[in-house]
């Protein structure tokens, strides 16, 4: 029977199809999709697809009725089933979504032979999109028109299951930062039409497009295949929009003013019972005010506009945008600050984003990215009272001012050769300034700790000066990246191949830091009177009433740079109707470079295969099961060299004093040890390159197992879960015991004193590696390797375990709504959270003090800084009627681990000198990652409601957002450095230092023309 037959070939053709696709639809990163169907009874006829923006192409009809698009720009197209140059049915308003499959099949009068043209509106897309087996998620440019999102990247990827917020210690710029499937938040890649956009200094995020001019957002949380690399997080890849044939102009104003918002909660010094024998830094303080920020609050104003259309129609096209940002806001510094002030700051982020797209024929096109970003934070000081909580005049200081700029330069040129051979290339260039320095500019040291100052010398009032900040970076600090990657793909039968190069350069200019004022700060503290505040470099104790300073020194300026090669190749294998395999390899090289330009890390060959697997169960994408295992490395990042490869300064001296000076200066200063100490010996030589690193050092790498599926519920539901196992395999780190190679080379029978024996090293924690130690005689180098027992270690391995298990429940837009609704369970636990340390703010990347020396990775093993246990995920939007829209997000969390780290064992002694309150103990008492409990659970709800009056043509838009409608304030995170000193507590430890949001209100009016 005819109609059974014609249905049975659009079962069992729905994943089959996609092998004829030119550009597999797994890829990450690209800028493109696939458009593929089945037409029964129509061999010979011809599909054609026309873009918005005038590209055309065709395919005939195979033998099994199917048809296949590849490597298609993304946009809305009309897609045409024709005999004989007559139309006989026409798919509308047919949406692309990046790297992905969509079909589009003609039915009933795909066979007509004199049948007038059929019009359908619109698409017959799969509710499961069985072509690919990435896990991901894609946000459009009319969802970000109504969700209720802050405007930015991050904003959008938080929408992705198994993502979180990182620590608030870091950030790029006035930028936040994430983490992906528990991995650190230097580990995620950011991607612009198809170039590489990351911080190219540290990793820690990217740069994002003009909200509005975001067509598409893909946010990768794992599983893509091997034409991708350098990420063991996750991947945030946006699409700009482009011109099409229609020209359109629009403007844009949102606003949100601080008179309808909510202030922070103020936060106090915690008050806890101490055990027996312990006492607080400063037993005054516990139960008092430490930060008000009841005024602290911002208005924040953004104006945005765009032109877009074609300059030659079907063939060249513009688009053009800008944004302009500003946030101006005041925020009080808390009572022991340098600057016993408020900072009124403003902060600017104008954006420009141009893109030029050209269709030299319908079988090559060119496009151009220009994209332009500036991310600058001023102010000025007024002083504030804590006495009496009132705002004074301005001080005639100020913080610093920082100014971070991006400039990119993106060409992709796409040839399709013929039906089977597609080449794509993507050449670009970006140049970053990284900017720092004071208005000011003050000759004075930086105060720390001015309420720990003895009060017998200051009259009980702290003396502070006009130095308001620690350090400042070289003026022309910056970088510069260039990039080129190649793609060939080629149509073989059952076969899609591909096979290309991706390279990258990054070069750094002057990065680091520089101290300000003299070039050292003074901090004050307070301890037991009759114990060594740091015991491991036999300083004396204070005495008297336990008072003494530090002159603190941290000098870190340098250039570096790092060249990254891969190439790959990866099949896609149609192996029957309903399975397709999709099989690669990839290799990755990295090199890094210190400022002589001399080589200190050389990965070599690094193989990374890929495989994944999607079957089509049904053959009618009803539903899908689906498996990705992957190897994925990460190089490092140029500011390894800083610190690591490069002369650095890094020192302390202890003194007791007998009196301070009106600009906070100590005076009568007596040595409490024999001058400046430094745990880990950075006295401002540079490092010997060849001793820097091993010669066998291994890439961090992880491995990824992806389980899942995908079903359809009824006609108007999708459900699915999935289960992800992350293990990281190879981490590095530095350490810093100089003295273990001391023994390593005795026990070969050698005399240390013979060599330069370098301070830290990099290295693979818990691995063998070899280094090149140099002779004091200049003779050469002798090779010690040194494994995990040499160091201390014992069996002792880097570790990093990720699982979750990830639900979602969705609606796809149908009956006027849509929404999602996504559940995670996961569990982060280990003894290395990644390239970062969060719970202290550690952002020396790959040099965190973690594995610095064994006594420091006792009891380290735990639940990880990014570890959220349970996560719940929801969005969606209603049209209430053809003007009005309400739309919602919600985000449950529960919280991160805490921790508690003071001085090592119970009789709180310092064996690696100089590190202090850095040990996995508490009270004397061993205290693992998370054993200090869990920040609490937050709830954000945050509310939107649009409308566009039908008298305007529906052109005019009006908009209100609301931020967290219950306006929790709830710590998010807190210190975890728990003394300052042998039996002497931190005042601030356990004390939040990051909150959420507090309530904001934010109204919108657009127009388009």
């Amino acid at each position: 029977m005819a109609s059974t037959s014609s249905y049975r070939l659009l079962k069992r053709t729905a994943l089959s199809a996609v092998l004829f696709s030119i550009v597999g639809s797994a890829a990450a990163q690209s800028t493109t999709g696939t458009l593929y169907g089945t037409a029964a009874g129509s061999e010979g006829a011809t599909v054609i697809a026309q873009s918005d923006s005038g590209l055309k192409r065709s395919v005939s009809i195979d033998a099994q009725g199917r048809y296949s698009f590849g490597a298609l720009p993304v946009g809305r197209y009309s897609i045409s089933l024709q005999r004989d140059g007559q139309i006989i049915e026409r798919r509308q308003d047919i949406q692309l979504r990046v790297g992905a499959g969509t079909e589009v099949s003609f039915g009933a009068h795909a066979a007509a032979t004199t049948l007038d043209a059929v019009n359908v509106t619109a698409a017959n897309i799969p509710k499961i999109d069985v072509t690919h087996t990435v896990s991901k998620s894609v946000i459009t440019s009319e969802q970000l028109e109504v969700l209720p999102l802050g405007r930015s990247a991050e904003a959008i990827a938080l929408l992705a299951p198994g993502v979180v917020a990182g620590s608030g210690a870091f950030s790029n710029g006035s930028r936040s930062v994430l983490s992906f499937g528990g991995a650190s938040v230097t580990e995620n890649a950011y991607y612009l039409n198809g170039f590489n956009v990351t911080n190219p200094l540290n990793y820690l995020g990217g740069v994002s497009l003009p909200y509005g001019s975001i067509d598409q957002q893909e946010t990768f949380t794992g599983g893509y295949g091997a034409a991708y690399g350098r990420s063991t997080g996750g991947v945030i890849n946006q699409l700009g929009k482009r011109g099409t044939n229609q020209w359109r102009f629009g403007a844009q104003v949102t606003w949100t003013p601080a008179g309808l918002a909510e202030a922070p909660a103020s936060v106090a010094y915690p008050d806890m019972a101490l055990p027996e024998g312990y006492a607080y830094e400063n037993p005054a303080k516990p139960g008092t005010l430490y930060r008000y920020r009841r005024d602290d609050k911002a208005t924040r104003t953004t104006y945005s506009g765009y032109v877009s259309g074609p300059l030659v129609e079907d063939r060249l096209f513009v688009h053009l945008a800008a944004e302009a940002s500003r946030r101006e806001g005041v925020a009080t510094a808390n009572e022991a600050a340098a600057q016993q002030a408020r900072n009124h700051y403003r902060v600017d982020t104008p954006k420009f984003y141009g893109k030029v797209d050209w269709n030299i024929n319908d079988s090559n096109t060119l496009e151009y990215t220009r994209f332009q970003d500036t991310d600058r934070t001023a102010g000025y000081y007024t002083a504030f009272d804590y006495e009496t909580l009132t705002q004074g005049d301005r001080t005639g200081t100020f913080p610093n001012t920082r100014k971070t700029t991006t400039d990119a330069d993106i060409f992709k040129y796409t040839g399709y050769l013929n039906d089977a051979l597609t080449f794509s290339t993507v050449w670009g260039r970006t140049r970053t300034g990284n900017l720092e320095f004071n208005p000011l500019d003050s000759g004075n040291p930086y105060i720390s700790g001015a309420s720990n100052q003895d009060p017998t010398l200051n009259g009980g009032t702290p003396v502070r000066n006009d130095q308001p900040d620690l350090y400042s970076k070289a003026p022309d600090a910056g970088s510069t990246t260039q990039g080129l990657r190649m793609d060939l793909q080629y149509r073989l039968g059952n076969h899609e191949l591909t096979a290309g190069i991706d390279n990258m350069t990054y070069r750094a200019n002057n990065e680091g830091q520089s101290m300000t004022g003299p070039g050292h700060a003074w901090i004050y503290s307070r301890g037991n009177p009759d114990a060594s505040p740091s015991p491991g470099f036999g300083i004396a104790p204070p005495g008297g009433d336990g008072y003494f300073v530090q002159k603190y020194i941290f000098s870190t300026t340098t250039s570096m740079s790092v060249k990254q090669r891969a190439y790959y190749l990866e099949d896609r294998w149609q192996l029957t109707p309903d399975w397709l395999l999709t099989l690669g390899l990839r290799n990755d090289r990295f090199t890094n470079y210190n400022s002589d330009g001399a080589a200190y890390v050389e990965s070599g060959d690094q193989w990374a295969p890929r495989l994944g697997a999607s079957w089509d169960v049904f053959g009618d994408a009803s539903l899908k099961v689906f498996a990705n295992l992957g190897r994925y490395y990460l190089a490092l990042p140029n500011s390894v060299a800083i610190r690591g490869a490069s002369a650095s300064t890094y020192t302390r001296e202890y003194f007791t004093y007998t009196g301070i000076d009106a600009n906070g200066n100590p005076t009568g200063l007596t040595p409490l040890g024999d001058g400046p100490v430094s745990a880990n010996k950075e006295y401002g030589q540079a490092p010997d390159p060849r001793s820097v690193a091993p010669t066998d050092l291994r890439s961090q790498y992880q491995d990824e197992l992806i389980l899942g599926f995908e079903k359809t519920l009824g006609s108007q539901w999708n459900s699915g879960a999935k289960v992800t196992y992350r293990r990281l395999q190879s981490a590095i780190d530095d350490t810093c015991d100089a003295d273990r190679f001391v023994d390593r080379l005795t026990g070969m029978g050698l005399d240390p004193e013979a060599y330069d024996l370098p301070g830290c090293v990099i290295f693979n924690p818990g691995q063998t590696n070899t280094f090149q130690v140099r002779h004091k005689d200049g003779s050469g180098y002798t090779p010690v390797t040194m494994g995990g027992a040499d160091w201390g270690y014992g069996g002792k391995k880097a570790q990093r375990q990720y699982v979750a298990l990830d639900l979602f429940i969705e609606h796809p837009m149908a009956d006027r709504w849509y929404g999602r609704l996504d559940y995670t369970w996961s569990r982060s636990f280990g003894n290395t959270e990644g390239q970062v340390r969060s719970d202290i703010g550690q952002g020396d990347v790959s040099k965190t003090q973690d594995w610095d020396a064994a006594a420091l990775m006792e009891y380290a093993g735990g639940y990880l800084a990014n570890d959220r246990r349970h996560q719940l995920k929801a969005f969606g939007a209603y049209q209430i009627n053809d003007e009005w829209t309400a739309s919602a997000t919600l985000l449950v969390m529960s919280g991160m681990p805490k921790n508690c780290l003071g001085y090592y064992g119970s009789d709180q002694s310092d064996p690696v000198a100089g590190y202090g309150s850095a040990y996995h103990y508490c009270n004397g008492q061993p205290s693992r990652p998370g054993d200090a409990g869990r920040q609490p659970w937050t709830t954000r709800l945050d509310v939107g409601v649009m409308y566009r009056p039908g008298f305007a043509d529906n052109r005019l838009g009006f908009g209100l957002n609301v931020f967290n409608v219950l306006n929790q304030r709830r710590q998010l995170q807190s210190i975890a450095t728990y003394q300052v000193g042998p039996d002497t507590v931190s005042n601030t430890y356990g004390m939040g230092n990051y909150f959420t949001a507090p309530r904001t209100v934010r109204l919108t009016a657009s127009y388009d023309f």
